[in-house]
């Protein structure tokens, strides 16, 4: 099976959505399949060891979000020429956006199935952008079209599921979830990742996402500073890099918890990050506004338990006090479960074996969901021409 997944982020830019392109490609691949990753040029340098061929089209920054990159990709004739000669049996749009356009586009000149995947809470993203809410529902308007033009529409959860029909969507849903590398726990590259970041021996919470201020980051530090003032260990670290560092490093200050508080940046080397979540004793993210919990189940495979926020995506997989914890949107709550978490170790380290054996899901396992639901849609569409 030949196979397109369009994204309008991937690497080197480190969002969720351009790892699950990622991890999608890799795994469809190692199943025997031919994989296609189309997105925007974000680096022209080396880029060998990729299982799938990369075809990027010219970009440019965008205003007020350099992370991410942006273009036309009719407008680049070496893109065209290139995807001229590739032909495919389905497309996978990850974006309503650019890339997803033109995932359509294709889909529709050479008559062949499309599925669009649902990953995030645009209004959310277009009101922060804009803070107009007329052009956010403007915006999200012109998304929902999109996704009515597709032939089948996925999301990540159940949550994420609401929200589109929330935003009136009115079709069928599949709800196919993010998935975890195969990966297992190993004592030895929690042990780099330890000393690698310099982390002392106390208690350790982590965060890894965007530094950004729609992941609720605020509630963790200001979470953090009402537990410092028990008096209590503890080290806070916070992975990944984004538009809001800079503010947040100066928040942390503000608080008192520069000297408790560990900046890691964006980490590419796998082993370290996955050391970074072994090494965890809780991994702390209650942000609102994921509709996928990746970062949840990439904790879980390191048995490191969760703590997030009672109701929302990220807690759909969640029995609290069994495979991870639920905490209510208060700084109070979220304070109250991490001391009760570093309080009783033994515990907390019960509650992240638990979740390794029922939140962990392997890519691989999600890649085979993925190929059923493409072969089953390639067949309708061809009976359908028929």
């Amino acid at each position: 099976m030949k196979i397109g997944q369009f994204s309008d982020s991937f690497l080197p830019i480190v969002d969720g959505v351009g790892r699950v392109v990622y991890h999608y490609a890799t795994a469809l691949c190692k199943h025997g399949e031919e994989c296609y990753v189309i997105a925007p040029m974000s680096d022209t340098g080396y880029r060998g060891g990729y299982p799938f061929e990369l075809v990027d089209f010219a970009s440019m920054e965008l205003p007020r979000q350099r992370q991410y990159s942006t273009g036309i990709p009719s407008l680049d004739p070496h893109y065209d020429a290139r995807m001229r000669n590739i032909s495919l049996d389905i497309i996978h749009a990850h974006s309503p956006f650019i890339a997803g356009l033109e995932a359509q586009r294709l889909a529709r000149r050479r008559n062949i199935p499309m599925i669009g995947t649902f990953h995030s809470r645009y209004y959310d993203d277009f009101y922060q952008y804009t803070r107009a809410e007329m052009l956010a529902n403007i915006a999200v308007a012109t998304i929902v079209n999109f996704y009515q033009r597709c032939d089948e529409v996925w999301t990540v959860s159940q949550s994420s599921a609401e929200t589109l029909h929330d935003y009136g969507y009115a079709g069928d849903i599949v709800v196919i979830p993010n998935g975890t590398p195969d990966v297992e726990p190993n004592p030895a590259r929690a042990a780099a990742a330890k000393a690698h970041f310099q982390l002392p021996g106390d208690p350790i919470l982590l965060y890894c996402g965007q530094m950004n201020w729609k992941k609720n980051i605020l509630r963790i530090l200001e979470s953090c500073a009402d537990y410092q003032q028990k008096g209590k260990p503890f080290v806070l670290v916070l992975a990944g890099q984004g538009p809001d560092t800079k503010a947040i490093r100066q928040k942390a200050d503000e608080l008192g918890l520069s000297g408790r508080t560990r900046f890691t940046g964006h980490i590419t080397d796998e082993d370290l990050l996955y050391g970074l979540y072994e090494v965890a004793d809780l991994f702390v993210f209650p942000s609102l506004y994921d509709t996928s919990g990746m970062v949840v189940r990439e904790s879980a495979a390191m048995e490191t338990p969760s703590v997030v926020v009672r109701g929302c995506a990220t807690a759909e997989p969640i029995i609290d006090r069994q495979n991870g914890f639920l905490c209510e949107d208060t700084t109070a709550s979220l304070c109250s479960i991490i001391e009760l978490a570093l309080s009783d170790l033994p515990m907390t380290q019960a509650v992240g074996r638990l979740a390794r054996k029922t939140i962990y899901l392997s890519w691989d396992d999600i890649a085979a969901s993925a190929l059923d639901r493409y072969s089953a849609l390639i067949e309708q569409h061809k009976a359908n021409r028929r």
